[in-house]
C-alpha cells in the first residue's frame, strides 16, 4: 500500500518550509550590529575567548602532525621560496621594460628584457607546479594519518565514552576538522613563507626606489593590522559555532535516517522535518553573521589598500614629472605596492582561517586527549587456551562519566554491590531479576568493556587487569539482546567472526545457527548486502546471523544477553540445540526471561538491586518461593510470545 500525505497541519510544504527556513535564519543574523559588539568583546554566546598561550600550544601541536613528512615539506617550502624570489624578480624586471620604450629607449634592451620576462614566468609556473604537487601529496598524506589515528584512538576508548557522545559529532571531527587541519598545514604554511619573502622583499625595493613613497605605505600596514587582528578573534568565535552546528546538524540527520522506521511508524515526518529545519536555521543564522563578518572585513581592507594607492600614484606622478625617479620605477613601485597589498590581504584571510583551524584543532586533540580506563599493564600477560573459571570477587560498579568536559561529577549511585560469585569451567550460570537489576552490566564486565569501581574479577586465577585484552577477548563470545550487524554481505558480516574461516565452516556455522536455509533463500545468497545495521534482514534472521558469528569465532566462555529472545519458536528450538552443543565444555552466562532456557541452567543467578540475592538450582529456588518463583510464576500466568515485547514489568531485562 503506498504512502500518501493526509490532507492535514502535518503535510510537509516545501516552498513554505524554505521560506520559514530563511525567515528564522534572517531574524538570527539581523541583530548583527550589536553581535559585532559583543563579539568584539569576547561575549558572544557566553563563551570566552582562548588564551595566547593555548593559541601558540595547539599552534605548535599542530605543527609537530608535519614531523614525518619534514623532508617533503622542507623541498616543497624551498621550492616555494624560489618560486617567490622568482616572483620578485619579474616585478624589477618590469622597471626595464617600461623604460626601454619610454624616450630614449634603446630596441636591444626591449628584446633582452622581453626574453628574460618569459623565462622568468616559465620559470615562475614550473617552480608553482612543483611546490604545488609536494604540497598537496603531503597534506593528502598528512589528512589520512590523522583520521587514521583519529578512528584508532576511537577504537581504544571505553563504551563509557561512546554512550556520552553522538555519532554525527564524532563523524564531524574526524572529517571536516581535519580538512580544516590541512588547509593550514599545507597550503597557508607554503602561503605564509611565499607571502612573507614576497612582503619583506617588496618593502626593501621600494625603500631603495623612493622612501619618500614608501612612508605612505607605513600608514596602512598598522591600521590593517590592528583591523585584521580585532576582526579575526570575532570571526573565529563564530567559525567555531559554524562547525560545531555542523555537527549537530549531522547528529539529527544520522539519527534521523538510520531511525526511520521508527520516525515512520509514530507519522513523525514532520516533526523531523521541523526539527531539522530549526537545527538548519540556527546554523544558516551563525553562518550568515559570519559571512557579515567576511564581507565587512574584506572590502575595508581594500578600500584601505586601494586609497593608498590612488594617493601613491598621484605622488609618484608628480616626481616623474620632477625628473627625480623615472617612469618604470613608478610602474615598478606600483606593481611592488600592489604585492605588498596583496601579501597583507592575504595574511588577514590567514588569520580568519587560522582562527577556525586552531578551533579544530582543540577539538582534535581534545578528542586525541581522552585517555581510556580500559588499559594493560606494561607486564600484562597473554592468556594460553582457558578452562573458563570465572570468579567474581567483592564485584562493585558504577557509570561514572568519560566525558572529561563535564568536569567532576558527584558520585554516581552504584550498579552492582559486592557480588561475590564463582563460575566453573563447563558451568552454565543464568542471570534473572527485575529491569535494571544489573544483569548486561554484570556481562559487560567479564570482557572489560568496563573496569569494576571495587573488587576484581578473575578468569582461571588471573586478574583481567592484568592480562592482554586481546587475548582475553578473543576467548569470549558475546550475543547481545541489540543485534549490530555491519553494512555489507552476509558473508562479511559472518566472517567477522573469524576472518580465517573456510567456507565449510562458514556454512556449518549458519547451519548451527537456523541461518543456512533463509541465507540460501536471498537472492544472492551468502553474498547478498544486508544493508545498514541488517536493516534488509528481520529481526530474527539479524539475531540468527549474530549467534552463527558466534559460533564461528568458537569461543571458551559464552555471554549470551536474551540471545534467543528475537526467534520464533521453531527457530529459537533449533538454535537452542546448536547453543546447547556448543555450550558443553564452556563456561555460560545466560540472561534469559524464557522458562525453559533458565530452568536447564546448571545455577541460577538472582540480582536485585545490583546484589546478588539468590543462587540455585531451578527446583531449590522454587522451593523457597522468593523472588524468584514469583518471576516465574508470574512469567506462566503471562506468558510472552517470541516476538512480542520484551516480557512482564519484573521481567528479565538489561
Amino acid at each position: 500500500m503506498n504512502e500518501t500525505p493526509r490532507p492535514d497541519d502535518d503535510v510537509i510544504d516545501d516552498r513554505a518550509d524554505q521560506e520559514l527556513l530563511w525567515q528564522e535564519a534572517r531574524g538570527s543574523a539581523t541583530s548583527f550590529p550589536r553581535e559585532l559588539l559583543t563579539l568584539l568583546s569576547g561575549r558572544f554566546s557566553g563563551k570566552r575567548g582562548r588564551s595566547d598561550d593555548d593559541s601558540s600550544a595547539s599552534l605548535r601541536r599542530l605543527l609537530g602532525l608535519a614531523g614525518p613528512y619534514r623532508t617533503r615539506l622542507t623541498i616543497a617550502l624551498v621550492v616555494v621560496l624560489l618560486g617567490s624570489l622568482v616572483s620578485l624578480g619579474t616585478t624589477l624586471t618590469w622597471r626595464y621594460l617600461v623604460d626601454s620604450v619610454t624616450p630614449g629607449g634603446n630596441a636591444d634592451l626591449l628584446d633582452r628584457v622581453a626574453l628574460a620576462l618569459l623565462g622568468l614566468y616559465v620559470l615562475r609556473s614550473v617552480l608553482g607546479l612543483g611546490s604545488g604537487y609536494l604540497l598537496n601529496v603531503v597534506g593528502l598524506r598528512l589528512t589520512m594519518d590523522l583520521r587514521f589515528e583519529l578512528f584508532r584512538h576511537l577504537q581504544t576508548l571505553p563504551l563509557r565514552f561512546f554512550t556520552e557522545r553522538r555519532v554525527g559529532e564524532l563523524v564531524s571531527r574526524v572529517m571536516n576538522d581535519v580538512q580544516t587541519v590541512r588547509g593550514v598545514l599545507t597550503g597557508d604554511l607554503s602561503g605564509l613563507l611565499q607571502q612573507t619573502v614576497l612582503f619583506v622583499g617588496a618593502l626593501t625595493f621600494i625603500l631603495v626606489i623612493d622612501w619618500h613613497l614608501s612612508l605612505l605605505m607605513f600608514v596602512l600596514v598598522p591600521v590593517v593590522s590592528v583591523v585584521s587582528i580585532v576582526l579575526g578573534r570575532a570571526m573565529r568565535r563564530l567559525s567555531a559555532e559554524v562547525t560545531d552546528g555542523f555537527a549537530v546538524v549531522y547528529t539529527v540527520l544520522e539519527e534521523t535516517l538510520s531511525g526511520v522506521r521508527t520516525v515512520r511508524s509514530f507519522v513523525r515526518e514532520a516533526y523531523e522535518v521541523g526539527r531539522f529545519r530549526s537545527y538548519l536555521s540556527k546554523l544558516l543564522g551563525i553562518a550568515l553573521r559570519r559571512m557579515y563578518f567576511e564581507i565587512v572585513f574584506g572590502p575595508l581592507l581594500s578600500a584601505l589598500f586601494f586609497s593608498s594607492t590612488v594617493v601613491i600614484i598621484w605622488y609618484g606622478g608628480k616626481q616623474v614629472l620632477a625628473g627625480e625617479i623615472s617612469t618604470g620605477q613608478l610602474v615598478t613601485f606600483i606593481l611592488l605596492t600592489s604585492v605588498i597589498g596583496g601579501s597583507i590581504r592575504w595574511v588577514g584571510g590567514l588569520w580568519t582561517r587560522l582562527q577556525s583551524a586552531l578551533g579544530s584543532c582543540d577539538r582534535i586533540f581534545r578528542l586525541l586527549d581522552v585517555e581510556s580506563e580500559i588499559t594493560e599493564p606494561a607486564d600484562a600477560v597473554a592468556l594460553p587456551a582457558l578452562e573458563g573459571r570465572l570468579r567474581f570477587d567483592r564485584v562493585s560498579f558504577s557509570y561514572r562519566s568519560a566525558n572529561p568536559e563535564r568536569g567532576p561529577d558527584r558520585e554516581p549511585p552504584a550498579v552492582l554491590h559486592d557480588i561475590d560469585l564463582e563460575v566453573a569451567p563447563g558451568e552454565k550460570l543464568a542471570v534473572v531479576g527485575p529491569s535494571g537489576a544489573g544483569k548486561s552490566t554484570l556481562m559487560h564486565l567479564v570482557p572489560r568493556f568496563y573496569d569494576p569501581s571495587a573488587g576484581r574479577i578473575l578468569v582461571d586465577g588471573a586478574d583481567l587487569r592484568t592480562v592482554r585484552l586481546d587475548s582475553l577477548r578473543t576467548q569470549i563470545g558475546f550475543v547481545p539482546q541489540e543485534t549490530h550487524l555491519f553494512g555489507g554481505t552476509v558473508r562479511d558480516n559472518l566472517l567477522y567472526g573469524r576472518l580465517d574461516a573456510s567456507e565449510e565452516e562458514l556454512v556449518a556455522a549458519a547451519r548451527a545457527a537456523n541461518a543456512h536455509e533463509f541465507v540460501s533463500a536471498l537472492e544472492d545468497g551468502y553474498e547478498t548486502i544486508v544493508g545498514e545495521k541488517g536493516i534488509r534482514l528481520s529481526g530474527g534472521q539479524r539475531q540468527r546471523l549474530a549467534i552463527a558469528r558466534v559460533l564461528l569465532k568458537d569461543p571458551r566462555i559464552l555471554l549470551l544477553d536474551e540471545a534467543t529472545s528475537a526467534l520464533d519458536s521453531e527457530s529459537e528450538r533449533l538454535v537452542q540445540e546448536a547453543l546447547d552443543r556448543l555450550m558443553e565444555g564452556r563456561t555460560t552466562l545466560v540472561v534469559a526471561h524464557r522458562l525453559s532456557t533458565v530452568q536447564d541452567a546448571d545455577r541460577i543467578a538472582v540480582l536485585d538491586g545490583g546484589r546478588v540475592v539468590e543462587l540455585g538450582t531451578h527446583e531449590e529456588l522454587m522451593a523457597t518461593g522468593r523472588l524468584y518463583a514469583r518471576l516465574v510464576r508470574q512469567q506462566l500466568h503471562d506468558p510472552v510470545e517470541p516476538a512480542a515485547s520484551a516480557g512482564p514489568t519484573e521481567e528479565v531485562q538489561p
